[in-house]
């Protein structure tokens, strides 16, 4: 185990490396980036200005390695408004970090046990119908599904707020909480208000499950057809020869298996939940890192946008060693 670990563990420096390095080049892609931001706006002189104390006039090799350096310390790089983008990570990634854990209980909350039930009722009518479900959650546009989640239960019903993160009484006092994650679940916990905590709890529903079905269609048709799978196999007929019932043979030893390809693909569906939030915060306006990073692209802020994108890309490259490690967790035979 220590040895597959490790080896994964090595891959993760190469694979940061090959995203970051993807994200420099294709920003440079677009040109020069002052002058995409700010051609028009500023006379050439401060243009040069601006290209100058942004480095951008150097070799590009040269930008290449100090930009390859200061990830090395942590520094993403600056706005143009002379923001730290690691600042801006630290408290708006830990928005979007609260958003994308919500949305996978929900894609796991519905996607697993819905699996499991079409799985065992094969062929049947709700079967079909979940299938049709599943392919409908997978393929709607997440701020679709966000404006419709806003109008019938926010406009419609009022059961639950239309926007942000809380309410602006309770958001304006939980900065004051200390210590302070930047997590608001977390700190309306730490500031010991329920009535804070389930205002908090309410403004996250719809943008949880507008995310979290974007990923639960996706569970409940892997669950399904691993599980159909594995019921199939020589183990699970030796189990019920055993006398066991259809319940313990599915939730005991069939399950567990059907899980792996889930845990498999959970890392490369973070990533996706990580392009949907971006718009999931837009419609609900979350003030994470995708609002950020939607409003830095509408200021064509594309230094901005290169710190934000290669924090992702590192967030990518990590959440692929972990799903490794849960994967050899679950399955042992992976690790030979």
């Amino acid at each position: 185990m220590a040895r597959y670990l490790g080896v994964r563990l090595l891959l993760i420096p190469v694979t940061a490396w090959i995203l970051v390095t993807a994200v420099f080049f294709l920003m440079r892609v677009i040109g020069d980036p002052i002058e995409a931001s700010l051609g028009g706006r500023l006379p050439p002189d401060q243009i040069e200005q601006r290209r100058e104390a942004a480095g951008l006039n150097r070799p590009i090799l040269v930008q290449y390695w100090e930009y390859l350096s200061g990830l090395a310390r942590g520094d993403f790089g600056q706005t143009q408004d002379h923001r730290m983008v690691s600042d801006i990570i630290v408290t708006r990634g830990a928005a979007t970090l609260e958003l994308v854990c919500w949305a996978l209980l929900v894609a796991f909350a519905i996607g697993v046990p819905l699996g499991r039930y079409a799985a065992t009722h094969r062929d049947s009518a709700s079967d079909a119908g979940l299938r049709l479900f599943a392919i409908l959650a997978y393929a709607a546009p997440v701020f679709f599904v966000g404006l419709l989640l806003k109008l019938l239960f926010a406009v419609r019903l009022g059961w639950l707020p239309v926007s942000g993160r809380a309410s602006a009484d309770v958001e304006l006092r939980l900065q004051h909480v200390s210590p302070k994650t930047n997590i608001m679940v977390i700190d309306a916990i730490l500031y010991g208000d329920n009535a804070y905590l389930l205002d908090v709890l309410k403004h996250a529903v719809l943008p949880a499950i507008a995310l979290g079905l974007l990923t639960a269609g996706v569970f409940l048709r892997l669950v399904r057809i691993n599980l159909i799978q594995t019921l199939r196999s020589d183990y699970v007929d030796a189990a019920r020869a055993r006398g066991l019932s259809t319940r313990v043979v599915t939730g005991r030893h069939a399950v567990r298996n059907a899980m792996i390809p889930i845990v498999t693909v959970m890392g490369m569906y973070i990533a996706m939940m990580l392009g949907g939030a971006v718009l999931t915060e837009m419609t609900f306006e979350w003030k994470g890192l995708g609002f950020e990073l939607a409003e830095y692209l509408k200021a064509r802020d594309f230094m901005a946008v290169q710190g934000i994108v290669a924090f992702i890309a590192l967030v990518v490259a990590v959440m692929s060693f972990v799903v490794d490690a849960l994967v050899a967790l679950i399955d042992p035979r992976v690790r030979f």
